[in-house]
């Protein structure tokens, strides 16, 4: 088992290489992809990579599955780029985190706007 650091390591320059690879991949359903965040499992052999896809659900869907078709590529690649023993299995999550910011963003702003029309309710008189 590798350390806590190591593994730290390891994921941060994964993060990096994702991101590099899947940018240079010349399938157009990728082209909105951005590589949020990446997990390593303590032994270096697992990886996932976690992916935001601007666009719509077809969009996600699409972008995912092509992504999953692409594992054995983005692999090769990162044994290619990365002095590992072992290049790590590779799976593709979409991570729904902006879009649920986005939904309390928007949520925390109607309240707001709700709120701040009660206030001034209160405050004019009657």
């Amino acid at each position: 088992m590798a350390s806590s650091h190591r593994v730290g390591k390891v994921r941060e320059t994964l993060m990096r290489e994702f991101s590099d690879i899947v940018r240079g991949l010349k399938d157009p359903r990728v082209r909105f992809v951005t590589v949020v965040d990446t997990d390593v499992s303590p032994d270096l052999r697992y990886a996932t990579m976690y992916v935001s896809v601007i666009g719509s659900e077809e969009a996600r869907i699409g972008a995912t599955k092509a992504l999953q078709g692409a594992t054995a590529y983005i692999r090769r690649e990162v044994a290619k780029r990365l002095p590992m023993r072992y290049a790590p299995e590779i799976s593709v999550t979409y991570d729904e985190t902006a879009e649920r910011a986005a939904r309390l963003t928007l949520l925390i702003d109607r309240a707001n706007a709700g709120g701040a029309t009660a206030e001034e309710d209160a405050e004019s008189p009657s």
